[in-house]
């Protein structure tokens, strides 16, 4: 496909599409616009732009697709200064954002126009960010979903938007927007309020036990991490999903409650019942689809104690040429000890490791 993409934001999601839309479509123009500098300025060195704009009208104004790869409330504010440009009479606009209600109502007024907005939400992440951490696989069997507005007129659209993200490799789904905020407030947004509680309760119990913060480095760091994330992307999602994220916690706190009173009563039955429907509900979930979390693909070594172990577990993964992201030590996690913990960009790559250090070593090797 011929034709000129205006990115606005050139940061880990828009460096990606960037590149996903260069190796499907090489004819086509990237255009690249940021108010930061310093990374704009760095993507096209890179290869992940071919242009750079100098400011949002001279990009949009000749774009034949517009990705708004922005925080949520600076998409709100985009789309306001849209409103005053004289766009091409056929261009589509869509988003990255992580809440849909609130942006697809504030695109109505381009709507109205005679612009095609469809709101979209690729639901992939990663431990990095920036445009410098910009990966063509970031999407691959990713879901991606897609909030048009309703009617026929727009199918064309949604077929011509799907042929731009083609190179993503990620699956479509059409959602309405309402839903949408629903689905993700569920299980991505309501995720990381309680890991952010989680993190605040075992903060406050480390003034009264030192040994905690040494003890939190293991599993507990662990179902935690999803707490690291940019606090102020988190901030403006949890404004923007509020009616949705004040219903889900109405609910968890009438679930407490009610652990409260079985824990309170000594209920062994229903505490028994609690725990087993939460690990029958957990062990049914997908294990090689990628969700709203973007997932971690962690491989645990039971390895032995001895000088140059951890050179020799990277130096067989080196000769196999395996990239790994991230290498550490739990020194507690329960039932677990001295367990090396390997992290892969990609399944595939935790696979490769798993053969190989299977192949050339007799350490005991496990999935979470």
């Amino acid at each position: 496909m011929e034709g000129k993409v205006l990115i606005v934001g050139m940061g880990l999601i828009g460096g990606s599409l960037a590149l996903c839309i260069k190796e499907e479509h090489p004819e086509s123009t990237i255009i690249g616009y940021d108010i930061n500098e310093k990374e704009l300025r760095l993507a096209k060195p890179l290869g992940v732009i071919d242009e750079i704009a100098s400011t949002l009208e001279e990009g949009a104004s000749c774009a034949d697709l517009i990705i708004l790869a922005t925080p949520v409330t600076q998409t709100e504010k985009i789309l306001d200064i849209l409103q005053q440009i004289e766009l091409k009479s056929d261009v589509i606009i869509t988003d990255t954002g992580s809440t849909k209600e609130r942006i697809v109502k504030a695109s109505m007024t381009l709507v109205h126009k005679g612009v095609t907005f469809i709101g979209g939400h690729p639901m992939a992440g990663s431990h990095k960010s920036g445009v410098s951490a910009s990966k063509k696989i970031l999407f691959e069997n990713a879901f991606y979903m897609l909030t048009p507005p309703e009617g026929d007129a727009v199918e064309d659209s949604i077929d011509l938007l799907k042929e731009w993200l083609k190179g993503t490799r990620a699956k479509f789904m059409m959602v309405p927007p309402k839903e949408h905020d629903e689905l993700t407030g569920m299980i991505s947004h309501f995720p990381h309020v309680i890991a952010a509680s989680l993190v605040h309760q075992a903060k406050e119990a480390s003034d009264e036990h030192p040994y905690l913060r040494r003890l939190a480095a293991g599993g507990f760091r662990d179902i935690t991490r999803i707490a690291s994330s940019n606090p102020e992307m988190w901030k403006d999602i949890t404004l923007q999903n509020r009616d949705v994220l004040m219903d889900i916690m109405l609910k968890w706190k009438g679930e407490m409650e009610q652990v409260i009173d079985m824990i309170g009563k000594n209920d062994s039955e229903r505490i028994f019942n609690y725990f087993h429907e939460a690990k029958q509900f957990r062990d049914d979930l997908p294990v090689f689809s990628k969700g709203a979390i973007p997932a971690f693909y962690d491989l645990y070594i039971d390895v032995p104690d001895y000088p140059g172990v951890i050179s020799e577990v990277t130096a067989y993964l080196a000769e196999e040429r395996i990239s790994l992201t991230n290498i550490r030590i739990l020194e507690t996690r329960e039932d677990l000890f001295g367990v090396l913990v390997i992290s892969f960009q990609t399944m595939e790559d935790r696979e490769k490791a798993s053969e190989c250090l299977s192949k050339k070593t007799s350490y005991d090797l496990f999935l979470d």
